[in-house]
């Protein structure tokens, strides 16, 4: 509704990240749901999720997302990990999702518990407080042991949910780390040191060493190879999360394994001699 202009502040357009103020008059037209999208999630999705948690406290509970699964409804998505949480149960009621991570990523995803807690760990993610790390596998030999791309990124003009590479974009920073390097990939450690969408994906395919599996902004023809031998999905994990607890201030890393899948591919590739 905000891209499509629908929702008017002032009788004008406005961006998703305007702040309301005193005496602003909104205006957000009728919404309509048809039935299938009003639906409870399955059973099975309320199930997976549920398995899926790595962590819980008082105040959060971190899961370690499946791929394939998107975080929140929309987008022509029925149901999501918040949609599948909150009608588990009441006590999931007001969980809220922190951060996002994209459909085909798994990985580490944090909700809150509560508005307080949800605002603070807003507050360490803008504050660059909280340590994010990826796991990926890239397309040809990676043989840099560390490398650091700052190279701004911006929304495509033509298309949104597109991100390019742009002088004129938001800042972005991205640290790869070579961990094994194979004969035609090799497996990386990132740090995302800022958070822009899609960031790990750009930035990647930017250096000629794209995600593999990476639909959107890998090479096709790479991905074609690698699905026939048996890569299903796109090979980005985030690996593990570090941050202080909003109700302790006691350090806290989390550490989500690899799908199972993704361990047995990577053992049917050779390492580069």
């Amino acid at each position: 509704m905000l891209r499509k202009g629908e929702v008017r502040i002032n009788k004008g357009r406005i961006k998703q990240t305007y702040k309301l103020k005193a005496g602003d008059v909104l205006r957000v037209p009728p919404v309509y749901l048809d039935e299938k999208k009003a639906n409870t999630p399955p059973v099975y999705l309320q199930q997976k999720i549920l398995e899926s948690k790595i962590f819980e406290d008082d105040g959060i509970i971190v899961i370690n997302k499946p791929a394939g699964i998107v975080v929140h409804s929309g987008s022509g998505q029925t149901h999501g990990v918040i949609e599948a949480f909150r009608s588990i149960g009441e006590q999931y009621k007001k969980l809220e999702l922190v951060h996002r991570l994209d459909k085909d990523t798994s990985g580490c995803l944090i909700l809150a518990k509560n508005m307080t807690v949800l605002r603070q760990l807003h507050e360490m993610i803008s504050a660059g407080e909280m340590t994010k790390t990826y796991s990926a596998l890239l397309a040809g030999r990676f043989d840099k042991k560390k490398m650091t791309v700052n190279t701004a990124l911006s929304k495509n003009p033509s298309n949104e949910r597109i991100i390019t590479v742009e002088k004129g974009g938001k800042s972005a920073t991205t640290i790869f780390y070579s961990k094994k390097v194979y004969d035609i990939a090799t497996l990386v450690d990132i740090d995302l040191i800022t958070g822009r969408t899609h960031q790990i994906r750009v930035h990647s395919a930017s250096i000629e060493h794209p995600v593999l599996g990476d639909t959107k902004y890998g090479n096709r023809l790479i991905n074609r190879e690698f699905k026939k031998t048996g890569l299903k999905r796109m090979f980005l994990h985030a690996k593990s999360l570090s941050f202080k607890s909003p109700l302790t201030q006691q350090k806290i890393t989390i550490e989500a394994p690899l799908e199972a899948n993704l361990i047995n591919f990577l053992e049917t590739l050779s390492i580069n001699s």
